[in-house]
């Protein structure tokens, strides 16, 4: 299936390394990060689950869960967290889903066949806890992610969800941001009372509200 941004995330029950889960139930009331891996013990693979066990806490802080999904079956993943622990100097400290039947990579478009018919492209999807997909990203199986990238539009979006504004490019949390195209200049004198420039009438910069 074709999954758009603001769609539902599709929901399901499958098993993982730590156990059972229902999708939407495991995700609860938190912000949710799904990515998927082409297969167990790759290279670039290794990498990132070793990268994102080192980043948990500051998902954690976000209320943001991690899992992963590899289509391979949970004896070979729990094989893999050791490889995993010892290269990557660290504790795998996320759930990684065995989807050796294919169904979440099925449910997610995961496998692009013009790429490999047999493996998932290394999908991202972040998601609210309305359940709604709100960044999805598509990477080749030989580029890695980054994780600075992942956590910085987890940012975005939990300020964006909550206040009138938009991030400009290569904004970080802490820098300005810019006033919606919605919010008149009426409204936005009550909104920001840090004020903002007015660099066209369409571009109105103003203070991080939440800083």
């Amino acid at each position: 299936m074709s999954l758009r941004l603001m769609d539902t995330t599709p929901d399901f029950t499958a098993e993982t390394t730590e156990g059972t889960i229902q999708f939407h139930e495991w995700l609860g009331s938190s912000w949710g990060i799904l990515f998927s891996h082409p297969a167990d013990y790759t290279p670039v693979c290794t990498t990132e689950l070793g990268t994102a066990s080192k980043y948990k806490e500051q998902f954690d802080a976000r209320n943001v869960k991690m899992i992963a999904v590899s289509v391979d079956p949970l004896d070979s993943h729990n094989g893999w967290i050791s490889d995993i622990n010892e290269t990557q100097n660290t504790t795998v400290n996320l759930p990684i889903i065995a989807d050796a039947d294919r169904n979440v990579a099925t449910l997610y478009d995961m496998i692009h066949p013009n790429a490999n018919d047999a493996m998932t492209v290394r999908s991202v999807f972040i998601i609210d806890p309305a359940k709604k997909i709100r960044l999805m990203l598509t990477y080749p199986a030989s580029c890695g992610r980054n994780f600075d990238e992942i956590l910085r539009t987890v940012d975005s979006l939990q300020l964006t969800s909550k206040y009138s504004v938009a991030t400009p490019a290569n904004w970080k949390d802490g820098d300005n941001v810019i006033i919606a195209p919605a919010v008149s200049d009426k409204d936005a004198d009550d909104k920001f009372p840090k004020g903002y420039q007015k660099v066209k009438p369409y571009l109105r910069i103003t203070p991080q509200p939440n800083k």
